[in-house]
């Protein structure tokens, strides 16, 4: 945690209200998410109870599972599921855009440009919270190796025809989700908590309704009287009157509500399988309707609360300006999402269960590559971020007081002029090290060439300026690149006496990785290569083995 976050929370705790910890809004939002809100049974975390799941706030899909332990309804489930969140993710397959990429020539291996098709947008989905998020990769994993009838007409237990297909796309979203910086698969609870710092924990962060409450308490009640109510208070039969986002449910809803409900529905469920005739029958399926409907009203009196705080989340979220490279990132989604929809219509297999070692180390490598980009973008796109970095010594921002051309040593000698920047912040620099400026959205790179002393400047109050304050210190720093190709430097390319400047000792590109074999090249000492057989086991262990 930033020392800027820390900050925030201390401040939060003593002002009774969550304090902003970004001035942009650093991650993307669609204009029509898919917001999904689920519950599982206690106990069974891959038995799904019900869910909301909808893009139009006022008009949800209510999805219950009347008896959790039927594989029959959990399946009815899953293909409802199927029907409302294919159908949105084939809106955004079907509009596409003409865009290059960079490809390897199979006949010379050089590097060239292909037009490809490109989705002009891409689906994304919104979970109250973290835990809704690992859910969503559990039913991905849990759906996409089903077999249908029409695969397989002898599978024993045959799934609906595109629960399947629904798997992979969550499988897809789920994996997306662990990238750092991509929007295709949202927790609200981190959303929120990327912009705001409450005064509680970043654990109690994970419960939404105490986490809108620090963000926008009520009138006349401080963030942490408001979060301890959202938390704990209760209604006249004991259930929770803010219930948790899902998918875990309370206790004792489950004890005092839910059980007897499921009693209910059992034994009308029973009752009509043993009707004799059609007079008694048409009782007993009025009985297990009813049931049915009291399963379904006490699901939505569960998760129609937090439905409702994830659309105040979204309003919340959508007041702050989108930062500028967010765009940037959200290209890499619709790439990743163009990716898998090809992959699907061409008709490859689904994800397999665990990824060889060749792309479990790439899939390890961009994610490094993307936090460290993640970071670096933040801090250029918002100066709260950047306030930051320049209290750990990660950068340092001031005034030019100084720029002396100088050259090259050699034959064609380029332009290396020297910078002079007065700044109040403490930097980690060391002999030579290189810093960064965002030029024109280019990172240009100086060399730290060493401090200057005020006293050398002929500030005969021994480094106080005429404000009385600290004059700061004096960095000199010689700049490499983006200057153009010619002896002198091209206009705008070096900073002029008087600008305010701020420099970085961290990359603002990230550098790619060594290259890895091809997964067919895989050593042993790693596997081998994917689909290898294994090896025989050693023999059993017998009497004569054991001292």
């Amino acid at each position: 945690m930033s020392l800027i976050a820390t900050l925030a929370r201390l401040e939060a705790v003593s002002t009774g209200r969550a304090q902003p910890i970004a001035t942009v809004r650093h991650r993307r939002l669609s204009e029509r998410p898919l917001v999904f809100v689920p519950l599982t049974t206690a106990g069974e975390a891959g038995a799904p109870l019900g869910a909301l799941v909808g893009t139009d706030r006022d008009a949800p899909h209510l999805l219950v599972v009347p008896q959790p332990r039927d594989r029959d309804l959990r399946f009815a489930f899953l293909s409802e599921l199927a029907d409302i969140v294919l159908p949105y993710i084939d809106t955004y397959a079907e509009d596409v855009e003409a865009a290059e990429r960079n490809e390897t020539d199979p006949e010379t291996g050089k590097r060239v440009k292909v037009e490809v098709e490109l989705c002009a947008d891409a689906p994304q989905l919104i979970l109250p919270s973290r835990a809704g998020v690992d859910f969503v990769r559990l039913l991905g994993r849990s759906m996409r190796f089903r077999r249908t009838a029409e695969q397989d007409p002898e599978t024993p237990y045959p799934a609906p025809p595109r629960v399947p297909l629904l798997g992979r796309w969550l499988t897809h979203f789920g994996e997306r989700a662990r990238v750092p910086g991509s929007s295709l698969l949202l927790a609200m609870t981190d959303v929120l908590a990327r912009h705001w710092a409450t005064g509680q924990s970043t654990l109690e962060d994970q419960h939404l309704g105490a986490l809108l409450a620090w963000i926008a308490p009520p009138q006349g009640e401080t963030g942490a009287e408001a979060a301890l109510r959202a938390e704990l208070a209760r209604d006249a039969q004991g259930q929770l009157l803010c219930p948790p986002a899902g998918p875990a449910t309370d206790p004792a809803f489950d004890n005092k509500l839910l059980a007897p409900a499921f009693e209910r529905y059992d034994r009308a469920r029973t009752a009509l399988a043993a009707a004799e005739d059609g007079l008694e029958a048409d009782d007993r399926l009025g009985d297990l309707t009813a049931a049915e409907r009291e399963i379904r009203a006490l699901v939505e009196s569960r998760t129609r609360p937090t439905w409702d705080a994830v659309w105040r989340g979204l309003d919340l979220v959508r007041e702050l300006p989108e930062a500028g490279r967010v765009e940037e990132r959200w290209t890499r989604d619709r790439w990743s999402f163009t990716g898998h929809r090809d992959r699907v219509a061409a008709g490859e297999p689904p994800q397999p269960r665990r990824d060889d070692a060749v792309t479990a180390a790439n899939k390890l490598a961009a994610r490094e590559r993307e936090q460290a980009r993640l970071e670096a973008q933040e801090a250029l796109d918002d100066p709260l971020v950047m306030a930051g970095r320049r209290l750990s010594g990660e950068a340092f921002a001031g005034e030019v007081t100084e720029v002396v051309m100088a050259y090259s040593e050699g034959k064609r000698p380029s332009p290396r002029p020297l910078v002079t920047v007065r700044t109040d912040d403490r930097p980690h620099l060391g002999e030579r090290a290189k810093v960064f400026r965002s030029l024109g959205g280019k990172p240009q790179s100086a060399e730290f060439v060493g401090y200057e002393e005020a006293l050398d400047k002929g500030d005969e109050d021994g480094g106080v300026g005429e404000d009385g304050r600290d004059a700061g210190a004096l960095l000199v720093l010689r700049v490499l690149d983006k200057m153009g190709r010619g002896k002198e430097p091209e206009e705008g390319s070096v900073p002029e006496k008087g600008d305010l400047v701020c420099f970085t000792l961290f990359e603002h590109e990230q550098r790619g990785g060594a290259k890895l074999p091809d997964p067919e090249e895989t050593p042993w000492t790693h596997g081998g290569p994917p689909g290898e057989q294994v090896s025989e086991a050693a023999d059993p262990l017998t009497e004569e083995d054991v001292l």
